[in-house]
């Protein structure tokens, strides 16, 4: 498949942020879903943060704008979206709001950061695992919450989430999606589901320590911020001691004290992506992914992913593609490898090529 011009060229201004000096670092790494490599301005930004004094007013501007621009990417206001340093971390606060004996609903083989915080939550709470394919056929009239990554890490799989999101609905089910594999290289609206998080170092090639979740306000209301602390104030620099202070009216509330240099290379990370085009990212990345399927003969999936991945037990096609100098990964026993902006057609043949020998 060859991709056309037309998205290439509505991507010009993030794919020169992996050119210049750095450019050799974009040639054969596949690892987008491991982890992103940092744009340009992640590197100014870091570069000139830790060659001057520190600016806590110019951290709190990095996270504000961080939020803003996440915010943007996944379709809902700033004052909906939480900041955070680890998914597992937000997840707890949406398992430790279930009542006891709820049931969760799961896929098989999904990322344990989802699950585990549900599955430790104790209280008598259920959580079980059923295939992604048939997860929204699974959701009864007992299940209060359905948590799921809309793409799948081990494999690549994107989820039904048309299906997911109407059978729970249909049983007034909570939705929870995990979407760090994918903001970056698809469109995502995050006002679909109740709760969408995303960890932003991998296909939004941030420092990592950087995580969102997005909620929707009726659902924001039901929890508890329990880690709350001075950034979870309604002004944090007023919040700073003792325990009267009064916590933020949006999702500000769940905020945790944000890591500063982290976020100052994340926001102009954020900001590239979020000026981006997402039809064409999206094209670009899936059309990469195309053709190095029909090269090693493999077939399409149910829904277009940027993540290919296929049987590698022995781990011989992982030492393959290492061996021809390419950045990959294996996970749960497939080879995986991953197409994303700074990636071009050159790199799916040389993909192909490593593993025909």
């Amino acid at each position: 498949m060859t991709l056309t011009a037309t998205a290439t060229d509505r991507l010009a201004a993030l794919r020169a942020e992996f050119r210049g000096a750095d450019a050799a670092a974009a040639t054969g790494y596949l690892a987008a879903c491991t982890a992103g490599l940092p744009t340009a301005g992640t590197r100014r930004a870091i570069t000139a943060d830790l060659a001057g004094r520190p600016d806590v007013a110019g951290y709190s501007r990095a996270v504000e704008a961080s939020r803003s621009h996440f915010a943007r990417l996944v379709g809902v206001a700033p004052d909906r979206v939480a900041i955070g340093s680890q998914t597992s971390a937000q997840v707890s606060l949406l398992a430790a709001a279930l009542p006891c004996g709820a049931r969760v609903l799961v896929p098989e083989d999904e990322f344990s950061s989802l699950v585990l915080p549900f599955v430790h939550a104790g209280r008598g709470i259920e959580v079980r695992a059923v295939p992604l394919r048939t997860l929204a056929e699974e959701i009864a009239a007992d299940t209060d919450l359905v948590a799921f990554s809309l793409v799948q890490s081990g494999s690549g799989e994107v989820a039904d989430l048309d299906a997911i999101g109407a059978a729970a609905a249909r049983v007034g089910a909570r939705t929870v999606c995990d979407a760090t594999q994918a903001v970056g290289w698809m469109p995502v609206d995050a006002s679909r589901v109740d709760a969408l998080l995303c960890h932003a170092y991998k296909w939004l090639c941030c420092p990592r320590g950087v995580a969102f979740l997005a909620l929707r306000a009726e659902y924001a209301r039901t929890l508890t911020p329990l880690h709350a602390g001075w950034y979870a104030g309604n002004d944090p620099w007023s919040s700073c001691y003792g325990g009267a202070a009064e916590l933020a009216s949006c999702a500000r509330r769940f905020d945790v004290s944000p890591a500063w240099q982290a976020f100052v290379g994340a926001e102009p990370a954020l900001r590239a992506f979020a000026d981006a085009d997402p039809g064409a990212l999206h094209a670009h990345a899936t059309g990469l992914a195309a053709r190095f399927r029909a090269l090693i003969g493999l077939a399409e999936p149910a829904r277009p992913s940027a993540i290919v991945t296929w049987p590698d037990a022995s781990g011989a096609d992982l030492a393959r593609l290492t061996a021809a100098g390419l950045i990959a990964s294996g996970r749960n026993g497939r080879a995986r490898v991953a197409f994303h902006v700074f990636n071009d057609e050159r790199d799916v043949d040389l993909a192909a090529r490593a593993l025909a020998r």
